[in-house]
């Protein structure tokens, strides 16, 4: 097959597959699997396990880096130092120390099942060390936990890992050759990666800005695209030449374009390129599953696969608990980096290649490695209940954290509950505090969290998607509820919630865009708040003010626009299977009179008609194809069409007054 046919094949059948997956409530992540594993070599045959395959998956893992780098900045970096190189070179160390005592003991003990090498152990030490970075930040990132305790220790893992690749990539083959300039090479290969990251960190660092600000002034999207483009790409080169992965330079080129200010619209430009390319990385994994090896060889593939996880589990989160978290961060650490990692296919094929490892044992261990990472969504969608069943402290920490949101609620009445403290959460929080309105905020960043309380905010750690902090933040005494940031998902769990335990309160929702909009309203929102429509706005504003558009007008125009947005779809055109009776006809609803020759209404101005009275507003007024503007001046004429909004009753009279 051409490049051009395996790509068609791949988006075809990851369509096919996300849409089945969608309307089973699954993961999309997992059709992405199970789709690879149908199409793959070891399934139905349809696409082959080919370079360009691998370098579409590894585009789609640069993408995402790149993302997971506009989260982070360079004083964020640092401040995660001792995680990185403290926990994260202590994981890696300890299970290859790990592995290699299994299989000292393996080979003293079992010789006839198993004969390994301490070159093999090491090796499939190195393997094993790694953990799934496309898989587990995405789903921190779905599950809004990137910024939490144990989001921040998971990825500082994972960044020493992507770091212990360049080392070990050296040290397997200079191992299998018994090559007697190991220290020379490896302090080669130490050195050429550090000239390249303090190149990226500190030279780039000073030249970024400057750079973005060139192509910005040059006011072209497309320009800005190939720039942002250029950098993602060309950080992953530079670094996938010094040795490392492609993926720590586009991390490093992410982290620097953190630190402008065009982080957000860099953040909304990237997001095709990186969900295209990350779902087929997931194909391209399913399809390394051989389903008839795992059939055949089924019990040793299980011991293979809880052998290692659990092993993984129990040191990561030992190691993390020595390191100073409490025992529920050490158990979600250890939960979000149990399963295998896409760097440890390329030591376990480098091992293969090389002889170290036995053909059959390679093909067996790899099965055991795709199947943990197909089963790593579940795990960690589960981890609360199992934290909460193994941690004696966890419902004692968690039920502190509530009672300090309660207290600090509990005195308060018809407040405004804000979930999410950021830019958006504080300056809703500042023009409330201005205008003498309680409100109280629940935030997952623990630092935003303490700095914002030193300073006399009203916020709280706790996550709004939860049922438990709404209740302890007062919902049955709120006066409304503002879902600040614009995770879809998130927002409907508090939807959610919401109608269970207020279901009157008014919950105002935003969004990036207009695409969720039904899903939302469907949920239960009051209003949903699309910011590019708000920008649009405001921009639109300013410009015609600078033109000389007096500013009671602008302002006028302003208002009509988001009238028409949000006030607009409130209302639908009922149909015959409406009911009269139904709950549903007590809403907003638009309706539509035509004007006949014989309608009261003909000849009369709209405004002298006082619809108002009638609990109604005009919607739009038609003219043939043209739609009348300045109601206030209208005449009605012959075939004009009104359309109004209100309930059903108000409708009904409003239709009267016009034709009769």
């Amino acid at each position: 097959m051409t490049g051009l046919d395996t790509t068609l094949l791949l988006l075809a059948a990851a369509v096919l597959g996300v849409v089945a997956f969608r309307m089973l409530q699954l993961p999309p992540m997992l059709g992405y699997l199970v789709v690879g594993i149908f199409v793959g070599p070891h399934g139905f045959g349809m696409a082959e396990d080919s370079a360009v395959t691998h370098e579409l998956a590894e585009f789609g893992v640069v993408f995402l880096m790149f993302s997971i780098g506009l989260e982070f900045s360079l004083s964020k970096l640092m401040a995660m130092r001792k995680a990185v190189f403290g926990l994260g070179m202590a994981q890696v160390l300890v299970t290859i120390l790990t592995s290699m005592v299994f299989g000292w003991i393996a080979s003293r003990w079992l010789p006839g099942m198993f004969q390994i090498s301490w070159e093999a152990s090491f090796a499939l030490g190195g393997a094993l060390a790694m953990s799934s970075t496309a898989i587990v930040s995405k789903m921190l990132t779905e599950r809004l936990e990137l910024e939490s305790l144990h989001g921040r220790q998971i990825i500082s893992v994972l960044l020493f890992q992507d770091l212990a690749v360049v080392p070990l990539l050296i040290l397997v083959p200079a191992l299998a050759s018994k090559s007697p300039d190991l220290g020379k090479t490896l302090a080669l290969a130490s050195g050429k990666a550090a000239v390249v990251l303090v190149l990226l960190l500190v030279v780039g660092q000073k030249l970024m800005r400057t750079w973005f600000h060139i192509v910005v002034k040059r006011r072209s999207q497309e320009l800005f695209m190939l720039n942002l483009l250029f950098i993602t790409l060309g950080a992953a080169w530079l670094t996938e030449k010094a040795g490392l992965s492609m993926a720590l330079g586009a991390f490093v080129a992410g982290m620097l374009i953190s630190e402008t200010e065009y982080r957000h619209q860099v953040e909304e430009d990237i997001k095709p390129f990186r969900d295209v390319l990350l779902g087929l990385f997931f194909i391209t994994v399913g399809m390394l599953l051989n389903v008839r090896l795992v059939y055949e060889q089924f019990w040793l593939v299980l011991l293979l696969l809880t052998g290692p996880v659990l092993l993984k589990l129990v040191l990561i989160a030992a190691l993390a608990r020595a390191f100073g978290n409490s025992t529920s961060v050490a158990l979600r650490t250890g939960l979000g980096l149990a399963q295998a990692g896409e760097f440890g296919f390329v030591l376990l094929n480098q091992a293969g290649g090389l002889q170290l490892v036995d053909p059959m044992l390679v093909q067996l261990i790899l099965a055991s490695m795709v199947i943990s990472m197909l089963i790593s969504p579940f795990i960690l969608s589960k981890s609360d209940a199992i934290v909460m069943k193994f941690s004696a402290n966890e419902w004692m920490m968690q039920s502190l954290a509530l009672t300090q949101i309660a207290a600090r609620t509990m005195t308060t009445r018809k407040h405004v509950i804000i979930a999410g403290f950021g830019r958006s959460g504080q300056s809703l929080a500042r023009i409330l505090a201005e205008e003498n309105i309680d409100y109280h905020a629940l935030d997952l960043d623990p630092d935003r969290v303490r700095e914002a309380q030193t300073a006399g905010a009203n916020v709280s750690y706790g996550d709004a998607a939860r049922r438990e902090s709404l209740l302890a933040a007062g919902v049955n005494r709120a006066s409304a509820l503002v879902v600040t940031y614009t995770s879809t998902a998130s927002a409907l769990k508090v939807l959610h919630f919401v109608n269970e335990m207020n279901p009157s309160l008014p919950v105002i929702v935003r969004s990036h865009d207009d695409v969720d909009l039904d899903k939302l309203r469907t949920a239960g929102a009051t209003e949903v708040v699309p910011e590019l429509m708000e920008g649009s706005l405001m921009l639109a504003s300013h410009a015609l003010v600078m033109l000389g558009v007096p500013l009671r007008r602008v302002v006028h125009r302003v208002q009509a626009a988001r009238d028409a947005r949000y006030e607009s779809l409130r209302g639908f055109f009922h149909g015959a299977s409406d009911a009269a009776d139904s709950p549903e006809n007590m809403q907003i609803r638009l309706h539509t009179v035509i004007l006949t020759e014989r309608a009261k209404a003909i000849g009369q101005h709209l405004p002298d008609l006082k619809l108002e009275e009638l609990e109604v507003d005009i919607h739009t007024v038609r003219r043939g194809k043209a739609r009348l503007a300045q109601l206030e001046d209208i005449v009605l004429q012959n075939g004009d069409v009104v359309v109004v909004r209100g309930t059903s009753e108000a409708v009904a009279r409003a239709e009267q007054r016009l034709l009769k």
